[in-house]
């Protein structure tokens, strides 16, 4: 028995009788009791804008703010909590880089190097930088076991200006080579933008250990609330971009003609900010701490290896990236089932009660790269139990006879 499964409510709920079986966690995770605890006692009793009154409630709103942000500071291991921005979720956070970085230090004939297997979210960014530019975009394409070979790392070059990168796939869940895509990148005078989405709910990411000059997440991924991300950048960096935002908060004086902009972080933090968020990532880094990564890791390894091992055994059924577990492959599965799109691949899984994942992935460069327009996704975490495995495996069997094409 998983010791973490009462933490969370929904994994306890029957639909006609069968459990939930929750693989989609690459998209959002569940969302432990402490965490909706700590939102619901934040609007109850502290809810107020943050650094804007004098009077007690906003006061303590405020230091829930700042405290959440040395709880994310201390997490990440970043210098200052001044380098730690809250935003929406990671997008947000990639596309602050993009427009405030980007749009100001990349310039014509710069190239700007990123895995085809990239999120959208760190795609579509550096896309319109180079459109309005004039840089060009170098792709780096992984192998068949989904890693990125030295032939493709030679491309970060003297002309690179800028390596965009998820610290893990979210199709192949290939853990990619961060450390050295910096070096190699610094030796050039390039940045690092990291996307830690997929990484951080599962490994620890230290950005002073990584030299990353950026790095985003989503709270939604790491037990938190949706609607509050994070972005870390190195403060010489932030420093020199203009904001990305205005309005609110985010100024130190205006006149009619002109303005200048408050210090860091809240020279990036426009508006009124989510709070009860921010309060909920704390809470969430809190609850991974007292899991511990260890435990993490040893309970995802456990599942990946199982899972894997009986895909290996059901006839037409193809693994995207490398079919075997190991320390550079997180619990991101992708597969398809010959002859069964995706969409139906999840539909019928859905009346097993297994959640999985089934489409592009926002990845759509990387399904044209493998030669499918989509496939499907089961996804792993720490609350998940080799109980579970083997109903996805069992509902998976099943699919091809769902539809009559034989087992």
């Amino acid at each position: 028995m998983n010791p973490y499964l009462n933490d969370f409510p929904v994994l306890g709920e029957k639909r006609d009788g069968k459990r939930l079986v929750y693989l989609d966690n690459a998209a959002t995770t569940q969302k432990p009791l402490s965490v909706i605890q700590a939102v619901d006692e934040y609007y109850r009793r502290s809810n107020a804008n943050p650094h804007r009154g004098l009077y007690e409630l906003s006061i303590r709103a405020t230091k829930m703010y700042e405290d959440a942000r040395e709880s994310v500071r201390a997490f990440i291991n970043a210098g200052k909590a001044c380098e730690v921005l809250f935003t929406r979720n990671a997008s947000e956070s990639l596309n602050l880089v993009a427009y405030s970085y980007g749009m100001n230090f990349i310039h014509e004939g710069d190239e700007i190097a990123l895995p085809v297997s990239e999120h959208h979210s760190n795609l579509l960014p550096w896309q319109m930088v180079a459109k309005a530019k004039g840089a060009k975009l170098v792709y780096l394409y992984p192998d068949s076991c989904g890693r990125l070979p030295e032939r493709e790392l030679n491309k970060i070059g003297p002309k690179t200006a800028l390596v965009a990168v998820a610290h893990v796939s979210n199709v192949l869940g290939t853990v990619y080579p961060v450390q050295e895509i910096v070096r190699r990148a610094h030796a050039v005078g390039a940045v690092v933008v990291l996307d830690c989405a997929q990484s951080i709910p599962h490994y620890p990411v230290d950005v002073k250990k990584l030299d990353v000059d950026f790095a985003a997440f989503s709270g939604h991924k790491m037990l938190a609330p949706m609607g509050i991300g994070v972005l870390y950048g190195k403060e010489e960096l932030l420093n020199q971009m203009p904001p990305f935002l205005t309005g609110g908060e985010m100024i130190e004086y205006v006149s009619e003609q002109n303005a200048t902009f408050a210090p860091l972080p809240q020279k990036f933090e426009a508006g009124t900010q989510n709070v009860g968020g921010a309060v909920g990532l704390s809470a969430a880094i809190d609850y991974m701490k007292k899991v511990g990564y260890d435990t993490i890791i040893k309970t995802e390894e456990d599942l990946l290896a199982y899972a894997l091992d009986g895909m290996a055994k059901i006839p037409h059924v193809t693994v995207y990236g490398d079919t075997k577990a190991g320390e550079q492959r997180c619990g991101v599965i992708s597969f398809n089932v010959d002859g069964v799109h995706p969409h139906d691949v999840s539909s019928i899984l859905d009346s097993d009660g297994v959640a999985i994942r089934a489409g592009h992935h926002c990845a759509q460069p990387l399904m044209k790269y493998l030669g499918v327009n989509a496939t499907c996704r089961a996804s792993l975490y720490f609350y998940n139990t080799r109980e579970d495995i083997d109903v996805f495996l069992a509902s998976l069997k099943k699919v091809r006879g769902w539809l009559g094409l034989g087992t």
